[in-house]
């Protein structure tokens, strides 16, 4: 372990130990006649970046202006190379295959880009606490939304009466998705989880879910500080404050996130149909196209429920992230916004004239 620590800053690796393939190549000829530089943004802040060029890692300044679409991590970029007179500088990014996004917490419900191009994302779910599948199947939705291939990750299995039972129930709300079962303390699972990783990975999960703990044995050294979990309520200090990316020792690359305290969803409509492929599968059953699943007459979805094939916790799961991401989709979009309104007003009077009609009748 101390080797490759050693070693690790003294050996500059290559653009293709950071992702590149021929796809970004073809990408980016266009910008090569011109003497600009390809670029995989490590890490982005306000104003600058650092960005893994052929010579090392360059930190770059980021133009302001609406016409500039802020840089994240894991985008691949066109830098300007330095002169006499400036550092480099981002000159543009290239298209993003996949993206990872949330809504902020902030009132304005803006889309915050966490990662870009992101070919698996690693959900770790902690067996010590108890199982909280809503979360889950939020961060699935998240996960499928962006375009990369979910993992479900349980973590701390050596902290738990019965993992294979857990695993069975997680499954059971990760439908389309790998559930491993591992442990850093016995080793368990390790192996597989490194061989069912593809391209860049992102870890994403509640803090103190051990993706840090994760990210270290990926890695192969102690890169990532891990903190002390909390045992009142299971929640582990953050440990990592900004988003950064590492090639892996075994080739791919690792990209680690913050714990995220709270993941909004922001237009998510396809991960959420892939999150609960069960019940859209179902829905087409429904005597009605556009059944809601809450009352309606001939709804397979709830048949299924009521035959004790669906968990209802599942179905009211699906039903409040459905409603949440139309509620993001609705602050973002003024004509949802506007259609909103003129349908509560069309309520409104309806129910102003149903009274009217039946204070009239009195």
């Amino acid at each position: 372990m101390s080797q490759l620590s050693h070693h690790h800053h003294a050996q500059p690796h290559s653009l293709e130990d950071y992702g590149w393939d021929e796809a970004w190549d073809h990408a980016f000829s266009p910008y090569r006649t011109a003497g600009l530089l390809p670029a995989r943004i490590v890490r982005a802040e306000r104003g600058s970046c650092e960005a893994a060029t052929a010579a090392g890692i360059l930190r770059a300044a980021v133009p302001g202006g609406a016409e500039h679409v802020p840089p994240t991590t894991g985008d691949w970029a066109v830098l300007s190379p330095a002169t006499t007179s400036r550092g480099p500088v981002l000159h543009t990014i290239l298209e993003r295959r996949t993206s990872l996004v949330r809504s902020t917490a902030s009132r304005t419900s803006q889309a915050q880009v966490l990662a870009a191009n992101v070919d698996t994302v690693v959900v770790a779910v902690s067996l010590a606490v108890p199982q909280k599948h809503g979360r889950t199947e939020r961060m699935l939705a998240l996960a499928w939304e962006s375009g990369a291939q979910p993992v479900v990750v349980l973590t701390q299995a050596d902290r738990c009466a019965d993992p294979q039972q857990a695993a069975a129930e997680v499954a059971e709300v990760a439908p389309g998705t790998d559930v491993l079962v591992t442990s850093a303390v016995t080793g368990e699972g390790l192996d597989t989880l490194t061989a069912v990783l593809n391209g860049t990975v992102v870890l994403l999960g509640p803090s103190g879910a051990g993706k840090s703990t994760l990210g270290n044995h990926l890695l192969g050294e102690e890169r990532l500080a891990t903190g002390a979990v909390r045992d009142a309520d299971g929640k582990g200090r953050h440990t990592t404050a900004w988003r950064e990316l590492a090639p892996l020792p075994g080739g791919g690359v690792l990209l680690d996130t913050p714990g995220l305290r709270a993941i909004g969803l922001h237009d998510a409509r396809t991960g959420l149909e892939q999150t609960f492929a069960e019940i859209e599968l179902l829905a087409r059953e429904c005597r009605f196209a556009d059944c809601a699943h809450g009352s309606e007459p001939g709804c397979a979805v709830l048949a299924a429920v009521a035959a004790g094939d669906i968990p209802q916790r599942r179905l009211e799961s699906y039903h409040r992230l459905l409603r949440e991401n139309a509620y993001a989709a609705s602050r973002t979009d003024a004509r949802l916004r506007a259609g909103r309104e003129a349908a509560k007003k069309d309520i409104t009077q309806h129910l102003r004239a149903t009274y009217r009609f039946r204070d009239r009748q009195r």
